[in-house]
């Protein structure tokens, strides 16, 4: 019997290294035109509720982290943000025909679940430092409840490597079986996109435990934007 507790780990190893996307002209029309795509789609198929857009940093970099529920999550961020972001994608997609070279010819960064995958740490502190802005999910992967799982340590270790601000989001109504249900009836889905404001995570003392205080910190943050049915493990008293 599988443990659904356990998060996924990735087992391409010879899947492509994680680079930081380079801004081409190219590329950058390339984007343009997949956000415009999505943007209608967007619009066609959803009923969204969005706040807090003057929370979002008009400049510089910001780790972006946000709770995951389902595939409409990323279209989104891509439709209400008003900067782009670089997002990290797990490495599976690389292999997935058609899918995984529109991945590439947009840009991502892929990084390898369940392992210390360096090169992809690498990578985002480097867009970080290049005053980009990163979009990761803590929990690792899709919720299988639909609310918050425990997170993974990597937004904290990140955000405190490259002492960079954390912009959190909270997504609600994006579940699977909402989205596809409602497009077989030809209904829009409600949903709502949430910005808290950035903040940082506190250097002090042991580096251990610093990251793990950074990662309630950025979990309880996105949970206080999430109506309560949302919050799971990090339901606050």
């Amino acid at each position: 019997m599988t443990d659904q507790s356990a998060k996924p780990v990735s087992q391409f190893q010879q899947a492509q290294q994680a680079q930081l996307p380079k801004l081409t002209r190219g590329r950058i029309w390339f984007r343009r035109f997949i956000n415009a795509i999505v943007r209608f789609l967007v619009w066609v198929s959803t009923r969204p509720s969005v706040s807090g857009l003057e929370n979002f940093p008009t400049q510089g970099p910001a780790l972006v982290v946000c709770n995951h529920l389902g595939d409409l999550d990323d279209l989104l961020k891509v439709t209400f943000l008003p900067r782009q972001i670089e997002a990290v994608a797990k490495v599976e997609f690389a292999n997935v025909p058609i899918f995984g070279r529109l991945m590439d010819s947009y840009g991502v960064i892929w990084i390898r679940r369940g392992q210390p995958d360096r090169q992809a740490l690498r990578v985002v502190i480097q867009g970080l430092a290049d005053n980009r802005l990163v979009m990761i999910n803590p929990e690792g992967r899709e919720s299988l409840t639909g609310a918050l799982e425990e997170a993974t340590n990597g937004a904290a270790f990140l955000a405190l490597k490259a002492n960079a601000p954390i912009v959190p989001l909270a997504i609600t109504g994006t579940e699977n079986k909402n989205l596809y249900s409602n497009l077989r009836q030809l209904r829009r889905t409600p949903v709502t996109f949430r910005i808290g404001q950035p903040f940082y995570l506190s250097q002090q003392g042991d580096h251990k435990r610093a990251v793990e205080e950074g990662t309630q910190k950025i979990m309880k943050t996105i949970a206080e934007l999430l109506p309560p049915e949302y919050r799971g493990v990090y339901e606050t008293k």
